[in-house]
């Protein structure tokens, strides 16, 4: 077993040697005077108005009517930049060379980058699929939790959200709308072709991604790509001189939105008023000021440190990276620790017929795992605010008769607790090129991850004193382990007008999980907190309660094997043709549906090639694509399909002196099990107009998803468990996704660039049963109020959209602050007459409309960038006010608005209740992230070759009617739209930071 933090120290030997031996040859480079005439290619006349610049500084010259320029460039390791609207920019090592002329080529669009796809790389022009790409350069800049976060807002029909402030918690990625009822709607996530995750790598680290969109770009990852692919491509650099960078910044961060709760004085008011009326058992007002939500927050101070030496010739090159972070939470003691090395070796030989790349990643990750801070914040805003946080003698202030009522900051300070992941990814691949339009590369990969946690409760924590215990610890432990093996053989050939690329390959994955916890309690001592569980006494107490001692484990494997083809076809540059297949097999699927078959077929056209558009002004580039693909899902479980008998610890009896373990069914088998299928058809349009000044595209897409897994009721007997997993129901989703970029100016001195996402989604969902397994209803409810209303939230109907909010219709109060409400016949009627048929659907919790837009200044050596974003059309239910805007529950803290009038005419008296007065409209506008960046002149310096410094504010403004904390939340799962009362707020952040480069 590989130790990571062994290798993390290699790698940083490996920089600090390197950086030695790259800033002793940058000390003191000689300036270089450099001059020459830029002309166009096609007609040989010179260029004038042409901005030349230093890469990396502000410094730049414009060419004058004869196409002249001269420049003072650093050194020799100086390259120049050139660049002009309506031509493709160029990159020129200066060298020993003084004089440097240079012809330019017409821009023929920007569908000319080079895009990631499976297995490989395409022209954008050439793409006949809908596929998304962002290049480093335009992602959203300064604080990142992950990579989600750099492409927020900037790819069309990819939902990105960030619905909690957590330190640990990642952001939210869907894409094109919830696809089905049970699996996973997440997208497979590559890094450099390798599974993982978007933390996996940082972000500084990132040189561009690319996202798969519809089911013909995806089809060649068969099961695993029915929610789309994303494509993480790390910094890799070819032949250059030894580079040091260095990229960091720290951060502060605030609570976004704060809900409005009764103050202390409030408390005081209303006694005096009358309204809180003292009692044996209760008591209003404690004599003190206390903000609890202060008490258990700090303003967090993160920085991030990014190191990243790369360099090499044009046989050998590398990249080595170190990112640290030090992350502070808003919730004291919270926090998130981490450390990332990365090293990426590429090696030539036999004049580049045989090229090696080896990439290691290590990651450390620690972190705090103690209270839930969910839980603690709940406390903290109903807690009385006259109360205090010790008595008079410094015991922890508890109210001894308060249900679910504790002291917030007692239960941070009384545990004890770590958090600590280590994780080690390793993948090397041979590429042979025995013919020049041949290669054949070979990919080997390993990914493991070991997890260690720890937790202990101290004897004056409030649990232990609740439940009679001196302490409690558990300790647990995981481990993961994926082995990927791909072989993958490609030909290119070009030849009078036709050419094609033919993909072929095989691949295996092996993916192991196991882990084992244990916990105890009522130890002799709190010395050893959860370093020796043995200890406790509980373990050994034959009447201990099963909560307060015990062990568990578990260990799953699955297996993924596929061999997969792709062709690729273009003829005169205006016909082009993609077809994918794989066949592909699981070992979670049911033994009669082992493998299955995976094909996609896609189609363009490019117009702009044709005769009547040649030379045209106006259209650059114009091109209609067409695909059709089917993807696949595989069940979560990688036993879902087999029966399973469980021993059950929990109910052992005597039998003749001996303890007994009752087996009892748990899942009964199904060998039809097999993946959910999306078929999707996509019709798009690619575009660039004017010298490329406009480009964008237009998708319109619909995607069905068949086979959808759903736990079905089964009689008992013949069945031995009441429910079966099968794949039964359908689902739909339509839509329209657009993308617009415009480069509105562009000169010399000043830039300013605008780029528009747009999507709108309709979900519909088509059947739930088929004519073998069946429900008793077409419909069944999700999401759950929790206590003390214990009412389902959503509904999830055949015909209906996923997300929709189903309860009483509020439409009136009476006299006595009753809630009136909407009966099922359209009538009003006391909510008291209720009951579960006069429900009904209330709103929706997915948003139908999603945009960006974000904006690109320039002037001179100045920079902003403000990245907008927005979702409408739908629905939240605010938890908060349902539960804290009512004055009949007295017992807890509630919103200052729970004394409005409903409706104008009375205050509410009704207990809790789930009406739709608690459901608002979540349209919103966000201004996310404005960064203001300034490059300095660094063209006189012996030591830098750039330096650039920023400040950002990442969710600054929200433009909503929404009366919640933000109306970013979550839009996963069957229950979209529940803004819960137990939620980690979502802050604002604050960031200073600067790149460097030497």
């Amino acid at each position: 077993m590989i130790n990571t933090t062994t290798v993390v120290k290699a790698i940083c030997i490996l920089l600090l040697c390197l950086t030695c031996q790259g800033l002793q040859a940058a000390v003191h480079p000689a300036p270089v005077t450099v001059s020459g005439i830029i002309t166009d290619k096609a007609t040989g006349d010179p260029v004038p108005g042409v901005t030349v610049r230093i890469k990396g500084t502000g410094t730049g010259v414009t060419t004058n009517e004869s196409g002249y320029y001269k420049i003072e460039a650093p050194g020799t390791e100086s390259i120049l930049v050139i660049s002009i609207t309506g031509y493709a920019t160029q990159e020129v090592a200066v060298g020993t060379q003084s004089t440097i002329n240079i012809s330019l080529s017409t821009k023929a669009s920007d569908l000319d980058e080079v895009v990631v796809i499976g297995y490989g790389t395409q022209r954008k022009g050439d793409v006949t699929s809908a596929v998304a790409s962002v290049k480093s350069e335009n992602f959203v800049k300064g604080f990142a939790k992950d990579a989600g976060q750099l492409i927020q807002g900037k790819v069309a029909g990819l939902a990105v959200t960030t619905p909690s402030g957590d330190p640990n918690a990642n952001t939210q990625i869907s894409l094109r709308g919830n696809s089905t009822l049970m699996s996973s709607t997440s997208p497979l996530v590559l890094i450099d072709g390798i599974p993982g995750s978007l933390n996996t790598v940082s972000p500084e680290d990132i040189e561009s991604i690319d996202v798969l969109k519809d089911g013909s770009a995806a089809a060649i990852y068969g099961t695993r790509g029915t929610n789309g692919v994303v494509l993480i491509t790390t910094r890799k650099k070819g032949s250059r001189p030894a580079t040091l960078s260095y990229e960091g910044y720290a951060s502060v961060q605030t609570i976004a939105r704060k809900m409005e709760f009764l103050n202390a004085d409030d408390y005081r008011r209303l006694l005096a008023e009358g309204f809180f009326v003292p009692t044996a058992n209760e008591k209003w007002n404690y004599g003190t000021t206390t903000d609890w939500l202060d008490e258990i927050t700090r303003t967090p101070l993160s920085h991030t440190h990014n190191i990243t030496l790369q360099g090499g010739n044009a046989q050998t090159n590398y990249v080595a990276s170190v990112n640290v972070r030090q992350w502070q939470g808003l919730f004291n003691r919270s926090e998130n620790q981490q450390l990332i090395g990365r090293a990426d070796i590429n090696h030539s030989m036999l004049d580049n017929k045989l090229k090696f790349n080896v990439n290691v990643i290590g990651r450390n990750r620690k972190f705090f795992a103690a209270p839930n801070y969910a839980y603690i914040y709940r406390q903290a805003i109903i807690r009385n605010p006259t109360d205090s946080v010790y008595t008079y003698d410094g015991k922890w202030r508890e109210d001894p008769n308060g249900y679910n009522y504790d002291n917030p900051v007692r239960p941070i300070e009384e545990v004890d607790g770590e958090s600590r992941a280590t994780e080690l990814r390793f993948n090397g691949n041979v590429i042979y090129s025995p013919l020049k339009d041949l290669n054949i590369k070979l990919l080997l990969s390993g990914a493991k991850t070991s997890e260690l946690t720890g937790y202990f409760e101290t004897y004056d924590h409030r649990a232990s004193v609740i439940n009679n215990r001196k302490g409690y610890g558990s300790r647990g432990s995981g481990y993961f382990q994926d082995n990927l093996l791909e072989l993958t053989a490609d030909y290119s050939k070009t030849f009078s007008g036709h050419k094609f690329t033919l993909l072929g390959g095989y691949s295996y994955q092996n993916v192991t999980r196991e882990g084992f916890s244990a916990w105890n309690s009522d130890f002799p001592s709190e010395l050893y907190t959860y370093n020796r569980l043995q200890s406790g006494d509980a373990v050994s107490n034959p009447f201990a309660t099963t909560g307060m001692r015990g062990v568990s484990s578990y260990k799953n494997n699955y297996k993924l094997i596929g061999f997969f083809g792709r062709l690729n076809y273009a003829w005169e540059d205006k016909y082009l043709l993609m077809a994918t297949l794989r066949h592909e097999g699981s070992s979670k699927f049911g033994v009669n549906y082992k493998w299955g078959t995976f094909s996609a077929f896609s189609a363009g056209w490019r117009i702009s090639q044709e005769g009547f558009l040649a030379g045209s002004d106006v259209v650059n580039d114009l091109k209609v694509r067409a695909g059709y693909g089917i993807t696949g899902t595989v069940p979560n479980d990688p036993y879902m399909s087999l029966i399973v008998l469980n021993y059950n610890s929990d109910s052992r009896f005597l039998y003749n002196g001996t303890w007994i373990q009752p087996l009892e069914p748990n899942r009964n088998p199904n060998p039809d099990l097999r993946w959910e299928k999306k078929e999707e058809i996509n019709i798009g349009l690619d575009f660039s107009l004017w010298n490329s000044r406009i480009s964008g595209s237009l998708d319109v897409y619909q995607r069905d998803t068949k086979d959808m897994l759903y736990d079905f009721p089964v009689p008992v007997p013949p069945n031995l468990f009441g429910s079966t997993l099968a794949n039964a129901g359908r689902m739909r989703n339509r839509g329209v996704e657009v993308l617009l970029n415009y480069e509105i100016i562009r000169s010399k001195d000043f830039s300013l660039s605008s780029n528009i996402t747009y999507m709108n989604n309709k979900n519909t969902l088509m059947s739930i049963s088929n004519d073998l397994y069946k429900t008793s209803n077409d419909f069944f409810f999700a999401g759950h109020t929790g206590e003390p209303i214990q009412l389902t939230t959503h509904r999830v109907k055949v015909g209906e959209p996923i997300g929709n909010f189903y309860g009483y219709k509020s439409i009136d109060i009476d006299e006595n602050g009753q809630w009136i409400i909407e009966g099922q016949d359209g009538k009003p009627k006391p909510i008291d007459d209720a009951v579960p048929d006069d429900r009904k659907v209330l709103g929706n919790g997915i948003a139908r409309h999603t945009a960006g837009w974000n904006l690109g200044f320039r002037y001179k050596q100045f920079s902003l960038g403000v990245n907008m974003r927005g979702a409408f059309g739908y629905q939240i239910l605010n938890f908060q006010r349902m539960y804290y805007e009512n004055p009949t529950i007295k017992q807890y803290n509630m919103l200052k608005t729970a004394f409005d009038k409903i409706y104008g005419k009375e205050q509410l008296n009704n207990p809790l209740a789930y009406v739709s007065h608690y459901i608002e409209n979540g349209d919103h506008w966000k201004i996310d992230n404005v960064t203001l960046g300034y490059d300095i002149n660094v063209s006189r310096s012996k030591y830098f070759r750039s330096a650039r410094i920023y400040v950002s504010g990442l969710n600054l403004v929200v433009l909503t009617g929404y009366k919640g904390i933000d109306p970013e939340i979550s839009r996963l799962g069957l229950d979209a739209g529940n803004d819960s009362r137990d939620k980690y707020p979502t802050t604002r952040t604050f960031t200073f930071g600067t790149n460097i480069t030497f």
